[in-house]
């Protein structure tokens, strides 16, 4: 069951390399039993942030406490209780898939290490290749054994930095649901991603990390509503396309000249986009076809990132 209680939180956290400032003034917090997702390009702080928050790396500022643990004080309790599987596999290759979680039992010092070795082959559905050597594993099922280790000694709080980074489609959806079920399970989860689609599907909260600052913080539906809510692209006759473009200006619009149109963002209303094609007929502009689009997570991104967080929304 989901705990609202914090189970990580993260005050104004700052770290450097050398003179390059990665992370600036990160602040979030992620509640208990839920899964929040970091979502960035390649080089914004992610990997950085998940580093401090398992306690690999110090910051230089800041504050980070894990279940009310503080990070800098607190590393080995911290580390009794969470877990972190990486970009890269942490696995044996030249054992098999029983073998690298017997090993992680034993030395986690739980009880029954190979009992609960084929209870997290079952939960993962890789008991047919319990006894096969890792090497002839596919990806999927890499990534699947990987978190499978991290597992072992029941952390409340793991850490899965791009989880489905080059996976194939079926395999990224098949990890998908693992992932939920960890949820559901009771488990908190953090993880980091650069697809859309997946912080769009798993998270309970996304925070959106660019050039080592948050930018927007919250639900899917909380981030769409930060972008005007209708989006209509008119296509317009080549000797009205300059004053159909003027008509357009009280809107936020993209210009997209090639082909002599424009695309507007609304409220979304039905009366608003009613008053621009009456506009338009009024003053005899020629449309010759319009498309209207619904924005996602991916709309809001791209505009938060090109426009450094400060997204523009109608009124």
């Amino acid at each position: 069951m989901k705990n609202e209680k914090a189970a990580i939180q993260v005050s104004c956290l700052k770290k450097s390399y050398c003179e390059h400032l990665v992370l600036k003034n990160v602040t979030f917090s992620v509640s208990g039993g839920s899964i929040y997702a970091l979502l960035g390009s390649n080089g914004a702080g992610k990997t950085t942030t998940v580093r401090i928050l398992t306690t690999q790396l110090h910051a230089d500022e800041g504050n980070v406490k894990i279940k009310g643990w503080d990070a800098e004080k607190d590393t080995e309790k911290i580390r009794q209780i969470i877990s972190l599987t990486g970009q890269f596999s942490a696995l044996d290759e030249a054992l098999t898939g029983k073998e690298n979680l017997v090993i992680m039992g034993r030395m986690r010092h739980i009880g029954e290490p190979e009992k609960k070795a084929e209870e997290l082959l079952e939960y993962f559905s890789l008991s047919f290749v319990k006894n096969q050597r890792v090497s002839s594993y596919s990806g999927g099922m890499k990534r699947k054994l990987d978190i499978a280790m991290s597992l072992v000694g029941n952390p409340e709080i793991i850490f899965l930095d791009e989880p489905t980074t080059g996976l194939d489609p079926q395999s990224r959806r098949s990890m998908w649901e693992l992932i939920k079920k960890l949820r559901d399970l009771g488990t908190t989860v953090f993880l980091t991603t650069q697809y859309l689609e997946e912080a769009e599907e798993l998270a309970d909260m996304i925070g959106i990390l660019d050039r080592g600052r948050i930018i927007a913080e919250g639900t899917s539906k909380e981030l769409k509503a930060l972008l005007p809510q209708g989006c209509v692209e008119f296509c317009f006759e080549k000797e009205d396309y300059m004053r159909g473009k003027a008509l357009l200006a009280r809107f936020k619009t993209e210009d997209l000249k090639e082909k002599y149109a424009v695309k507007v963002y609304t409220d979304g209303k039905v009366n608003t986009v009613g008053k621009i094609f009456h506009d338009f007929q009024e003053r005899n502009i020629g449309v010759r076809e319009f498309q209207i689009f619904t924005l996602n997570l991916e709309d809001v991104f791209l505009s938060l990132v090109e426009e450094g967080g400060n997204v523009w929304k109608q009124d």
